[in-house]
């Protein structure tokens, strides 16, 4: 065998084309082979760990758990959910049982100890659409809207958080994520056009109903929300619907879902709510228009005619006068 080879080599060797092709086709052979070693080498290719279950636990013990699988712990977001203990872990990233090589990185979610406090903004005097966004600013939101009778319609008269009367010097603190209650202008009997929120995260559409003076009625979830995954759901359902007629500070009863599909099917829906909606408002509009115009008609055709006055100017004399005048 070894005889045979030497016999092709010395073959080879008679045409240098050929030797030097052969030479570089072995090289990139090794190299080949070598790189992929070294990969599967720094890669772990054939070493997996699964992903413990760290939800639940304190931050501590979920530090202690990936070191022993080699992984690595990366908190990246923090809630506050009252229903457990301070610096728990209440969500991870890859979730558990998954398999991923070693040295991986977990993303995780804790509970804050304690809530953040944000200071109460002076927003009387100003229009609500202001208050709403310097409150949303300050990381809070509105519990409640109450109308009251004014000159100026939806200009804020007075505000008050956890029950105490907000002023200008005043310095009250609340929880990230409170509401305060909001005394609000209103002349005469104010109705608005209930603006859709389908499609809209709750939050985004908590902001669009107070910017239209709307309090925020019953707010239900599908089944499968809970706490942490409840700023991804979306409204699908809002009662009243998009494009009706509601007095201001009139709830809105919304519903939610993480069903992509259900929101899509409904916000198609509450379009064609709006439009038939928009058609009936043009309508009673142009009914409205006609049966004021026909008011006006009528009061003109039954008004009495007043005889026009005459007015002896000594011009024309009747023919009596004249006769007397001409005999004398």
């Amino acid at each position: 065998m070894l005889e045979q080879l030497k016999k092709y080599w010395a073959k080879v060797g008679e045409h240098p084309f050929l030797k030097h092709l052969f030479i570089i086709v072995c090289v990139l052979l090794v190299l080949g082979v070598a790189t992929h070693l070294l990969l599967l080498l720094g890669t772990r290719h054939s070493a997996h760990r699964t992903v413990p279950d760290l939800t639940g636990i304190p931050l501590e013990e979920a530090l202690g758990e990936a070191r022993r699988q080699g992984l690595e712990i990366i908190v990246n977001d923090s809630l506050y959910v009252p229903a457990y203990d301070g610096g728990v872990v209440l969500d991870q990233l890859p979730e558990k049982g998954v398999g991923v090589k070693p040295g991986r990185k977990v993303y995780v979610t804790i509970n804050s100890y304690r809530q953040k406090m944000v200071t109460v903004p002076y927003v009387a005097g100003r229009s609500l659409r202001q208050a709403k966004n310097m409150l949303e600013v300050a990381g809070l939101g509105i519990e409640q809207i109450v109308y009251r009778p004014d000159l100026a319609t939806n200009y804020v008269l007075e505000e008050y958080a956890d029950g105490k009367r907000v002023s200008e010097k005043s310095r009250v603190q609340l929880e990230a994520g409170s509401g305060v209650t909001l005394y609000v202008g209103e002349s005469g009997s104010v109705s608005t056009l209930v603006p859709k929120t389908v499609g809209l995260h709750l939050q985004q559409a908590k902001s669009r109903l107070w910017e239209l003076g709307l309090n925020i009625g019953k707010i239900s979830f599908d089944e499968g929300i809970n706490l942490l995954n409840q700023r991804e759901a979306r409204v699908y359902l809002q009662t009243p619907s998009a494009g009706s007629r509601a007095r201001l500070g009139a709830k809105v009863d919304l519903k939610l879902t993480l069903d992509a599909a259900k929101v899509t099917a409904q916000s198609a829906a509450a379009d064609k709510e709006m439009i038939k909606a928009a058609e009936e408002l043009r309508r009673l509009d142009a009914e409205t228009a006609d049966s004021l115009a026909r008011v006006r008609l009528d009061s003109l055709a039954n008004r009495p005619v007043e005889a026009e006055p005459v007015i002896d100017d000594g011009l024309f004399p009747d023919e009596e006068t004249a006769e007397d005048e001409f005999f004398q």
